[in-house]
């Protein structure tokens, strides 16, 4: 039989498959189906590329001793011709996991455009994406759960996320823009230079000489501010980038004790600030794409910030040195702002008198209103995030888990607050948010300034069935999470800070038909999960049901 039917007509119909559907034009007296981005094959302008030069001596190792480092940022001509490589080809689109499925695999998306773009420019972004890989594999935990290959995104299974306090380094979160350079220490320096009145040079021994710089030692929580965006994406889909937004769950916040010194004694070595200078411009030496332009990775944060000596140049993690995949051999780490400020593989700083115009500063990690999206939005119609809001989550159970309990349902998970506040209280609740039970404070883990606190928590719960559990904090200055993800819904899908609420089915043993039908599925050897499997044995014998009906009404009202 013919049908006009595509195979999978259910699925679209029913909004599983909506990158399929066609956008509907409703301006005229009908409704148009207008076409949609498809995949293409990669393309390429060979002459045009060929032209260019070669990228091997275009685009060539830039220091000794630092592996995939390409300096863009003073070298326009350099950064012209990767451009002109970039726009004599075609890319195929990434695959749109939004609008779609989620593959279930480890890693979860690959970065396909990525690491074209890399192996399209080439010289030394030749081999970054799997040198990066590598030192994924080398550095990190084997149960990370991989988000995005390349460039690499990466957070901590639920279960490990708050296990301990301190975050161990092999499961601290990741999240990088580009490759991850290897540097070596004694070939290392960086440029302290701008609107500064004495521009120096410093190497590693400088830094860490005592007689100069007196050393600091900070416990922070560095969080990014993707953390739980796929509550967003799996109600709202929103912006997508050059890297596909990651589905980052929970697990992208970690806690780890820094050494450095503070950025502000390096300023005032360097004669302080001049010409009315008011931001510091960090340079990572890693390589960013962007609208088919190459640069390196750069963001700023005002002199307000480092003056209060909130910002610290880091070379140890936990008692360890900061490993490659967090930016060794130095790194920024700003207290309580969104992790994209906390600079990896530093190389240069430059005092400047207004933030700066690169694009993850200017274009990106911005906080949109809700009715901006793709057809309107502007960049100056956005909020650059920099302090972090007050969040929490639940890290035990999961969604759509079945708990049996005797009354009580055991939780435990994190709350943060950024700006130097802290989280104050912590409340669940079991009913979707009606009725809330303060977390005792001897069940949060040590109260700081720039961290988080873990809880455990027995949360009493008399009810059976699907209920809603949802945290939420207070910090120290009283402010407390939106209601629901909609309230926090913005097209950047940034800083889902609302309310955490899971679904989980619960099954209270303390009650005793439940408990005697529990008792059934244990002698029958028959498990009891997932709960949708129909039941294998019978729920009430004949006897007892015929029994009912004879002591109670009949099923119909008699017409008296």
């Amino acid at each position: 039989m013919k049908t006009t039917n595509r195979p999978d007509e259910w699925k679209i119909e029913q909004g599983l498959a909506g990158a399929e559907l066609p956008v509907l034009d409703m301006t005229g007296p009908k409704n148009v189906p207008l076409t949609i981005q498809t995949f293409g094959q990669l393309t390429k302008n060979e002459e045009a590329i060929k032209a260019v030069g070669d990228p091997e001596k275009l685009f060539t190792r830039e220091r000794e001793g630092w592996v995939g480092f390409v300096e863009w940022e003073n070298y326009p001509d350099k950064k012209a011709a990767a451009h002109k490589i970039l726009t004599s080809q075609t890319f195929p689109p990434n695959p749109e996991f939004q609008l779609g499925p989620i593959p279930g695999t480890n890693p979860v998306l690959p970065g396909t455009h990525w690491k074209m773009w890399h192996h399209a420019v080439g010289g030394e972004l030749t081999k970054i994406p799997e040198d990066s890989w590598a030192t994924v594999l080398k550095e990190k935990h084997p149960d990370m759960l991989h988000l995005l290959q390349f460039p690499y995104n990466g957070e901590p299974p639920k279960r490990l996320v708050t296990a301990k306090e301190i975050t161990p380094n092999s499961l601290h979160f990741v999240r990088n823009h580009g490759g991850i350079p290897l540097i070596d220490y004694d070939k290392f320096s960086f440029i302290m230079d701008g609107l500064v009145k004495n521009p120096r040079e410093y190497k590693m021994d400088d830094l860490m000489d005592e007689s100069r710089f007196p050393r600091m030692e900070k416990t922070v929580t560095i969080q990014c501010s993707g953390t739980r965006r796929i509550e967003q994406i799996l109600l709202y889909p929103g912006q997508g980038d050059e890297v596909p937004q990651a589905p980052w769950a929970e697990g992208a916040i970690g806690t780890a004790t820094y050494v450095g010194i503070s950025l502000k004694k390096i300023i005032k070595e360097c004669g302080g600030l001049i010409d009315g200078a008011k931001h510091l411009e960090f340079y990572g030496a890693d390589t960013y794409f962007k609208d088919d332009k190459v640069m390196n990775y750069l963001v700023s944060v005002p002199w307000s910030k480092v003056k209060a000596n909130e910002v610290m140049l880091a070379w140890e993690m936990n008692g360890e040195v900061l490993p490659a995949i967090h930016g060794y051999p130095l790194r920024i780490v700003v207290f309580g702002y969104i992790g994209a400020r906390s600079v990896k593989w530093l190389y240069r700083i430059k005092a400047i008198k207004e933030p700066s115009r690169a694009p993850v500063q200017s274009q990106e990690y911005l906080y949109f209103p809700q009715q901006v999206g793709k057809h309107n939005f502007k960049l100056t119609d956005g909020i650059q995030i920099q302090e972090m809001p007050v969040s929490s989550a639940i890290m035990s159970p999961w969604t759509k888990q079945v708990c049996i309990h005797n009354g009580k349902i055991r939780c435990k998970g994190w709350a943060y607050s950024g700006g130097g506040r802290w989280p104050e209280r912590v409340e669940l609740s079991a009913d979707g948010g009606f009725n809330w039970y303060t977390i005792p404070i001897d069940n949060l883990s040590k109260k700081r300034k720039w961290t988080w606190r873990t809880w455990e928590y027995e949360l009493p719960c008399d009810v059976e069935g699907w209920v809603e559990i949802v945290c939420r904090c207070w910090d120290s200055a009283l402010n407390t999470q939106p209601t629901f993800t909609r309230t926090a819904w913005n097209w950047g899908l940034h800083v889902t800070h609302s309310c955490h609420r899971i679904s989980i089915y619960s099954v209270n043993k303390s009650r005793k038909a439940t408990q005697d039908r529990l008792a059934e599925f244990e002698e029958a050897g028959i498990p009891f999960g997932p709960i949708t499997v129909p039941l294998a044995f019978p729920s009430q014998t004949w006897d007892d049901y015929e029994k009912f009906w004879k002591e109670h009404d009949p099923r119909d009202a008699e017409d008296d």
